[in-house]
């Protein structure tokens, strides 16, 4: 398992997330000695489809991806319809392609995605209704467990989450390590 003590993981997702694809790669990452914080367009806590409450750091308008050595986009229909829609949820994104940071994405979570314009030309994976959604952005969309491709780590669907959150956990040990804030 890669040691990720003092690096920082954001997870952005909104009521509505698919819980395990959340819950999972949180365990994992907090193991693994990282710090994971949870941002969220609005509100002080967030509900998964099935329940699970999550306590919510900030805003999305308030998060800095400076701050951050990761970005974890968990999936859920509802969730990832919502956060395609809240710009500063997609600027906050789209700012970790930018910074060429690791960015953990499964099932619906590739939409928002789609919507910051960083897909074309990639290489990933997700849940199949999101083949046609990709490929029209400019993506290669494959059918696979886990696709890793320039930092950007994708899955299909909860079933996979435990290739997941190994790649993940590996892309973040390797990437080079966020400057703290202050």
């Amino acid at each position: 398992m890669a040691e990720l003590t003092g690096r920082r993981v954001a997870f952005l997702a909104t009521n509505g997330f698919e819980d395990s694809e959340l819950t999972s790669p949180w365990d994992a990452v907090t193991a693994a000695g990282a710090t994971a914080t949870m941002i969220a367009p609005e509100g002080e806590e967030i509900t998964g489809k099935n329940g699970h409450e999550q306590r919510v750091d900030t805003s999305s308008r308030d998060a800095d991806a400076g701050g951050f050595d990761a970005l974890v986009l968990p999936g859920g229909v509802v969730n990832a319809d919502q956060l395609r829609m809240d710009e500063p949820s997609v600027d906050f994104a789209r700012a970790f392609f930018a910074q060429h940071k690791p960015v953990g994405v499964i099932c619906h979570g590739s939409w928002i995605l789609i919507e910051a314009g960083v897909v074309e030309g990639r290489t990933l994976t997700s849940y199949p209704s999101l083949k046609t959604d990709l490929r029209n952005a400019g993506a290669d969309w494959v059918d696979e467990e886990v696709v890793e491709d320039q930092g950007l780590v994708s899955s299909r669907t909860p079933d996979d989450l435990p290739a997941f959150d190994a790649a993940l956990l590996n892309a973040i040990g390797e990437a080079p390590h966020a400057a703290p804030t202050a």
